[in-house]
């Protein structure tokens, strides 16, 4: 069987889920190809993980340029003869719905809806597209109930499954305190300062400026708190001299992008993320495989991925940094609590989050699309260990 699997972005979450599903593909004997632009991780690490890697030119916004690039991906189509065509994100999804228009069967997944990152107009044409294009993708994929009832809610009608985000619980292992320890050496960080990191793009749709906002309060209540930003984006410079404007800019720190978020997460008393929007954010799940509590805005996705009764300490309303405030000072006050609320997230994770459940849930996706076939995706003992 062969798979398709087209994306921009190249890195951040969605391209760890790409990979994650080419190696469990690539592990069940499927010909697994990976079309995206240079740049990023994406190309690299699908290839480490077993895909041939096709260089497709995009952009990452639609513009003038985009039916060049969906031209571009209907000759990389129609060179690999997929079985399945499984496009990620808002901009491949546009391109390769207009590439393509149903010629193979295929599967669209968001990952968050392009009309929830916009306002008026905008979102409004966004809107449009969806409920016109839904008629070129077989299968509407999800990662969370959510994020299906918004779709439902603008009025798209297509094949719906949903199959939550998963993570590599072996390679997202238990940080304990020995772990903690010398993750706080190796980075240079207070041993026993409370810690609150963030990991995620930095970018309006993750949410550092609301972060950024709350954390004077945050100081004020917990002194000795120190917080930390790990990602790169478009909003580095911007969020730097923020960080500079701050009363007690030494207590923030900006890691910049980082090739393994473990250390960060191994350090971390707890880890915040307060997204604008989301379908639902990966590096939560990472956090929580970790045993590390979260602290999220409550966008689609969040409340799913949370351990059962985790709600009312573990999610805020979207843009309030004064509730966000309140909800890190309670946290980093209370090591015991987030000791205990890390121990329940592993578990939930192990549980319902395991990637090697996701793979084989996906399969099931894709055999639906194909009647009478064999698919072999997440038929092998496992899905082998990130390197």
């Amino acid at each position: 069987m062969t798979i398709l699997h087209i994306s921009q972005p190249v890195d951040g979450g969605v391209a760890r889920v790409v990979v994650d599903l080419v190696r469990g593909q690539r592990e069940a004997g499927c010909r697994v190809l990976v079309a995206c632009p240079p740049g990023g991780r994406l190309a690299a690490e699908a290839a480490a993980a077993g895909a041939r890697v096709l260089d497709w030119r995009a952009g990452r916004s639609p513009g003038p340029g985009t039916p060049g690039e969906a031209a571009r991906l209907r000759r990389i189509v129609r060179e690999v003869a997929p079985d399945v065509l499984h496009l990620h994100s808002a901009k491949a999804g546009l391109a390769g719905r207009l590439a393509v228009r149903g010629a193979v069967p295929t599967v669209f997944q968001p990952h968050a809806w392009s009309f929830a990152a916009v306002g008026g107009p905008l979102a409004a044409a966004s809107v449009r597209w969806e409920r016109f294009a839904t008629r070129w993708a077989r299968v509407l994929l999800c990662v969370s109930e959510q994020e299906r009832v918004d779709g439902v809610a603008a009025g798209l009608d297509g094949g719906w499954r949903v199959v939550p985000n998963g993570v590599d619980v072996r390679h997202f292992a238990v940080a304990d305190a020995a772990a903690r320890r010398a993750a706080r050496a190796a980075l240079g960080l207070d041993p026993v300062a409370p810690l609150a990191v963030c990991v995620g793009r930095l970018c309006r749709q993750k949410g550092q400026d609301v972060l950024l906002d709350a954390w004077p309060e945050v100081a004020a209540g917990v002194p000795a708190a120190r917080l930390a930003l790990v990602g790169g984006g478009p909003d580095a410079a911007v969020l730097a001299e923020r960080v500079r404007a701050l009363p007690d800019p030494a207590g923030v720190r900006l890691a910049g992008d980082v090739p393994d978020p473990r250390p960060w997460l191994a350090a971390a008393d707890l880890v915040v993320l307060p997204s604008r929007w989301e379908g639902m954010a990966l590096a939560p799940l990472e956090a929580m495989a970790t045993a590390r509590p979260v602290l999220l805005s409550d966008v689609p996705g969040a409340r799913e991925c949370l351990p059962p009764g985790e709600a009312a300490a573990g999610l805020v309303a979207p843009g309030d940094p004064a509730a966000l405030a309140a909800r890190l000072v309670r946290a980093l006050t209370d090591p015991v609590g987030c000791e205990r609320r890390g121990a329940l997230a592993r578990a939930h994770m192990v549980e319902r989050h395991d990637i090697r459940e996701v793979v084989r849930q996906v399969a099931a996706v894709y055999g639906s699309l194909l009647p009478g076939a064999v698919v072999p995706v997440g038929c092998g003992p496992r899905v082998p260990e990130r390197s």
